[in-house]
C-alpha cells in the first residue's frame, strides 16, 4: 500500500469513527431526555399515588364512622 493509499484509508477510518461518535452522542442525548421524562413521570405518579392513598384513608374513616353510627342507631332503637 502506498503512502497516499494509507492516508486515504486513515482518513476514511477517521470519518467512519467520527460518524459513529456523532451517532453515539445523539443516542446519549436521547437517552438523557428519556431519562429526564421518566423521572418526571415517576414523580408525578408518586404524587398522585400519595394523594390517592390519602383520599382512600379519608373514605375509609368516613365509612367506618357511618358504620359506627348505624350500629349506634340499631342499638338505640
Amino acid at each position: 500500500m502506498s503512502e497516499g493509499q494509507t492516508k486515504v484509508a486513515v482518513e476514511q477510518e477517521l470519518k467512519r469513527l467520527e460518524k459513529r461518535l456523532d451517532e453515539f452522542v445523539a443516542t446519549v442525548a436521547q437517552i438523557k431526555e428519556e431519562n429526564r421524562a421518566l423521572r418526571q413521570r415517576q414523580e408525578t405518579l408518586m404524587t398522585e399515588r400519595a394523594s390517592l392513598l390519602q383520599k382512600n384513608e379519608q373514605v375509609r374513616a368516613r365509612v367506618e364512622a357511618m358504620i359506627g353510627r348505624l350500629k349506634a342507631m340499631e342499638h338505640g332503637t
